[in-house]
């Protein structure tokens, strides 16, 4: 198949695709004729493969490096380094949570702070330079004049 015939199958993009297999994260079997590239149902794996580690959280570079240590190529096995990985990306998950965690709270404090405004019971907005000014609501927030 094609890249145009993969894309469609997988719902991965050709351009990311082409990076993939220039990155050898995908097998291709060549070239056609017309210089396309050619796959077949091993790529379908690949990108399976690849979709499935994105989602566990493992960035690109992750996945090219662990694709450089397969057994294969070292002769040592890859579970160990994917364990290792999975620690790295858990680890990576649980401090955006916190981050998250976070923007939860300032959102909850916002909206405890402005809850008649926010349900339009009253205006203290009249802080906003603009309104002191009178300048048009059509400005908008960027203060654009």
């Amino acid at each position: 198949m094609t890249v145009g015939e993969l894309s469609r199958k997988t719902g991965v993009s050709v351009k990311t695709l082409r990076q993939y297999t220039d990155w050898g994260l995908i097998y291709t079997i060549g070239r056609s004729t017309a210089n396309y590239r050619l796959f077949d149902n091993d790529a379908l794996w690949c990108v399976q493969w690849i979709g499935m580690l994105r989602g566990l959280g493992l960035t690109v570079a992750e996945i090219r490096e662990l694709a450089e240590t397969f057994p294969e190529r070292n002769g040592g096995p890859i579970g160990p380094r994917l364990a290792e990985r999975l620690r790295v990306s858990r680890a990576r998950i649980h401090t955006r949570m916190a981050e998250l965690q976070r923007a939860l709270a300032r959102i909850d404090e916002f909206e405890a702070v402005h809850r008649s405004e926010l349900e339009g019971e009253s205006s203290s907005w009249a802080d906003d330079p603009r309104v002191r000014c009178g300048v048009s609501s059509s400005a908008g927030l960027a203060g654009e004049a």
